[in-house]
C-alpha cells in the first residue's frame, strides 16, 4: 500500500477518535482537541491526493476510498454539530442524503467496472464543507468556554464572523453540495439504467 493510500486509511481511523473525544464530556478540553484531530484528517484529504499525483500513484483502491474518507469524516462532523445545535437539521440532511446519493452511484458504476473520480464541484464541495466545519467548531469552542466568549462578543470582527460568517459559509455549503451532486449524476447518468 503507498503513502497516499495510507493516508486515506489514517482518516478513516481519526474519525471514531473524534467522536469518542468529543462525545465524552469529561475529557478535559475535549472539543479542542476534538477540532485539532478534525482538522488534522482534513490535512491528511490534501497530502494524500498531492502525493499521489506527485509520485504518479493514483489507484483504483485511492479513487475510491479517499471520496470514502471524506464523507465519514464530514458526516460524523455534522452530526456532533446538530447534536450540539450549532447548525440546523435541514442543513446536515440534505448534505448527508448527498453523500449518501453519490455513493449509491458509484456503487452502480463500480458494478460495471467503472469508478468515479472526484470532480472539481466535488473537491469544491469538500473544500468548502471543511472550512465551514473547522469554523463551526471553532464556534462551539467558543460558546463552552465563557471567557473565550467574553473576548469574542468584544471584538467587532470575531462576533460578527462567528454570528454571521459562519452562517453564510454553511449555506455556501449546502449551495455547492447540492450543485456538486447533480453534476455527478448529469455526467454519469449512464451509470443508471432503470431497466436492469
Amino acid at each position: 500500500m503507498n503513502l497516499a493510500n495510507k493516508l486515506t486509511i489514517l482518516r478513516i481511523f481519526l474519525v471514531p477518535i473524534f467522536l469518542i473525544v468529543i462525545a465524552f464530556k469529561d475529557i478535559p478540553y475535549g472539543t479542542t482537541i476534538a477540532t485539532i484531530i478534525f482538522v488534522l484528517a482534513s490535512i491528511t484529504d490534501k497530502l494524500d491526493g498531492y502525493i499521489a499525483r506527485s509520485r504518479n500513484q493514483i489507484t483504483k483502491f485511492g479513487k475510491f476510498m479517499d471520496p470514502l474518507a471524506d464523507k465519514l469524516l464530514v458526516t460524523s462532523a455534522l452530526i456532533v454539530l446538530v447534536e450540539f445545535r450549532v447548525i440546523p437539521n435541514w442543513a446536515a440532511t440534505i448534505i448527508i442524503a448527498r453523500e449518501f446519493a453519490v455513493s449509491g452511484l458509484r456503487t452502480l458504476a463500480a458494478s460495471d467496472g467503472i469508478v468515479i473520480a472526484a470532480s472539481k464541484w466535488g473537491k469544491a464541495k469538500t473544500f468548502i464543507q471543511i472550512v465551514a466545519i473547522v469554523s463551526l467548531l471553532v464556534q462551539l469552542n467558543i460558546s463552552l468556554s465563557p471567557e473565550w466568549a467574553a473576548k469574542v462578543a468584544n471584538n467587532v470582527y470575531l462576533s460578527t464572523f462567528f454570528s454571521t460568517g459562519t452562517t453564510i459559509l454553511l449555506y455556501l455549503a449546502v449551495i455547492i453540495t447540492i450543485i456538486s451532486g447533480v453534476d455527478y449524476f448529469i455526467k454519469n447518468k449512464n451509470a443508471i439504467n432503470v431497466n436492469e
